[in-house]
């Protein structure tokens, strides 16, 4: 993997990018599609591809090792060949999930122990268990297994967490390099940059991982319940100590003012399930604001979705319809809510990295976020 950092924006921290995988090439700042189970839910890879426009997508270590399982994905040839995908794919550890879904979990320092949330069936990731699998799977992009430590965590808990997390990076990076890829194509390994909301923990964090020289490197541990505030602060702890030539991925993240102001202080990469959770359950992100498209306001509104959008989905159906469609519990709802709200994202960034280009990103997101957040 390659990037290439093409430019800054005059008045912020945003960068204009370009990383090159074997699987192709990708802009930055960009939108990563969660792919959580092998697909994007309820979207067609075609619309993904043509309408969409993504040029990476998201698959997870822990689902995917449940469901189908490493020796269908490896018989399968990876993840690619499985889900009939070309693009580049990142996988994210699974760290996350084992926290936040099993049931029971011990955390040692030898990895972590867990029970499915599928069947109740125990199982272990180390970090060397942890990087075979993602080799199995085959993304382009692979993630060490970390703990996500609570937004709320205190001072004591955070520096524990992020200790054990420190021992299991360096023992991730020693297992990847003393393996290859399985399938014929290069994979790159992206460190975690934890530390809660703590900046000598984060700063901590960066100084160990920046010196095992890395292809990239995530920031992760943001957005779990912490205020907004204090994300936006942690960015500009961590951004300007990272290395300026590797990309910088901030994960699970956000709403798209989250993403424009994470963009200002210097993130290169992001992800999130809320274009398509929330569009499943209503929610339209637009040009214009935020809609709920149960809202009765709309019932019997003829206009495009979002005038100003890409996709065909925003000039094709009206508000009336698809409220109408909600409303009648139609599946192709989600469908037309998740493709809009995707495409929307995509949009945002490729707009964000043209105005980069200009050198006028931070007038331009100044003026666009009051219309993003506002509620219509």
């Amino acid at each position: 993997m390659k990037f290439h950092l093409l430019g800054k924006d005059a008045a912020s921290q945003a960068r204009r990018g370009r990383i090159e995988t074997d699987h192709g090439v990708i802009e930055t700042p960009i939108f990563m599609p969660v792919g959580t189970v092998g697909s994007v839910k309820g979207v067609y890879h075609r619309d993904l591809k043509e309408d969409i426009k993504a040029e990476i997508i998201l698959g997870n270590t822990y689902h995917l090792y449940l469901r189908p399982g490493l020796d269908t994905l490896r018989k399968a040839g990876g993840l690619h060949r499985f889900e009939s995908w070309d693009r580049p794919i990142l996988t994210d550890s699974g760290g996350f999930q084992v926290f936040s879904l099993s049931p029971i979990r011990k955390l040692t320092p030898e990895g972590c122990t867990f029970r499915s949330h599928i069947d109740g069936s125990k199982h272990i990731f180390t970090p060397e268990n942890n990087v075979d699998t993602q080799r199995i799977i085959g993304a382009d992009i692979i993630m060490a297994l970390d703990e996500c430590c609570p937004g709320d965590a205190d001072f004591q808990y955070a520096k524990k967490s992020l200790k054990l997390t420190q021992s299991w990076l360096e023992r991730c990076i020693k297992r990847f390099d003393e393996t290859e890829p399985l399938y014929g194509y290069s994979q790159a390994f992206f460190p975690i940059i934890q530390g809660c909301v703590y900046p000598e923990l984060r700063l901590a964090a960066v100084e160990h991982a920046a010196a095992l020289d890395r292809e990239g490197y995530a920031i992760g541990g943001l957005a779990v319940g912490e205020p907004t505030d204090k994300m936006y602060e942690m960015l500009e702890v961590v951004c300007p100590v990272l290395p300026e030539n590797k990309p910088r991925y901030l994960m699970g993240v956000g709403t798209p003012a989250n993403i424009l102001e994470a963009i200002s202080r210097g993130v290169d990469m992001f992800d999130c399930v809320m274009p398509t959770r929330n569009g499943r359950n209503g929610m339209l992100f637009t040009w214009n604001g935020i809609m709920n498209m149960r809202n009765a306001k709309w019932a019997q509104d003829y206009s495009e979705l979002d005038p100003a959008g890409t996709s065909f989905v925003d000039h094709q159906y009206s508000k009336a319809y698809l409220r109408h469609l909600f409303i009648a519990g139609e599946q192709f709802a989600g469908q037309i809510a998740s493709e809009h709200n995707l495409a929307f994202y995509l949009d945002l960034v490729r707009t964000a990295r043209t105005h980069i280009e200009a050198g006028d990103f931070l007038q331009w997101k100044n003026s666009v976020l009051p219309k993003l957040t506002q509620r219509l």
